[in-house]
């Protein structure tokens, strides 16, 4: 008879929440320390945990919701995409700029690319990034949606990367991301010149909250592409098409 192991509790209790967080939609603190019989802060932690592995998102009303890992292409059963509500106005930004683009979103200090379009006219051409993670501060999308945050929270969120790497910072000038940030707040455009790779050349807007989850429109190509003229016209048509997202026009 084989024998049966003992379960993590930690993690059995993790699963739980993230089955109901699936089947219900959302779920508090209180009910989730209540479900599972533990008090207020243990439940709060395992929810935290879940949110910084991206499978789990905390929106305004304190709730959390299904996180962008769970949207996963992977995933053989996926619940319902916010990329299926903006894939009209993805589509409507390529037909505009004929670029490769996508939509993201911001887990902790990374982000993760939801869905996009490849340029395929092009022979050279920036490929398809749907369902991976970098680091926000090198990426366009990351540095649209870190700029929606306040100072304090993009602190808070790089403070807890050095911590887990042991006080080891030297990859993330903070006092650059600040700048950059700062600029994006007033123009709204996030830029990434060959930060995340070379040869390749990026822009980005947040588009805004959808749930729980902030998400940013980038266009990407290879730099040899790319000129002054093109960036400040789609800069125009970043703005034009989050406007019309947020006026409920696209």
């Amino acid at each position: 008879m084989r024998k049966t192991l003992p379960r993590v509790e930690s993690v059995h209790r993790a699963l739980v929440l993230l089955k109901v967080i699936i089947e219900s939609g959302s779920i508090g603190v209180t009910e989730a320390a209540g479900m599972l019989e533990v008090n207020a802060s243990t439940a709060q932690r395992l929810l935290a945990t879940l949110v910084q592995d991206g499978f789990a998102a905390q929106g305004r009303d304190r709730k959390y919701t299904a996180g962008p890992a769970l949207h996963s292409p992977g995933l053989a059963t996926r619940i319902p995409q916010l990329s299926d509500r903006l894939r009209p106005a993805l589509e409507a930004l390529f037909d505009r700029v004929g670029e490769t683009v996508h939509l993201s979103t911001l887990v902790g200090a990374r982000i993760l690319h939801l869905d996009g379009i490849e340029a395929r006219a092009h022979s050279i051409r920036f490929g398809l990034r749907v369902g991976v993670w970098l680091p926000a501060h090198i990426t366009s999308g990351g540095k649209a949606l870190l700029a929606d945050l306040s100072e304090d929270e993009v602190e808070s969120r790089y403070s807890e990367i050095v911590t887990a790497s042991r006080g080891k910072s030297d990859a993330i000038d903070m006092t650059s991301l600040r700048t950059q940030l700062a600029d994006v707040r007033a123009s709204r455009i996030a830029w990434n010149l060959e930060e995340s790779e070379p040869g390749i050349a990026a822009m980005s807007i947040s588009i805004g909250e959808f749930g729980s989850q902030r998400i940013a429109m980038s266009i990407a190509l290879p730099i040899s592409r790319f000129t002054t003229e093109r960036g400040e016209k789609w800069s125009h048509d970043l703005i034009d098409i989050a406007d019309a997202i947020a006026q409920g026009r696209s």
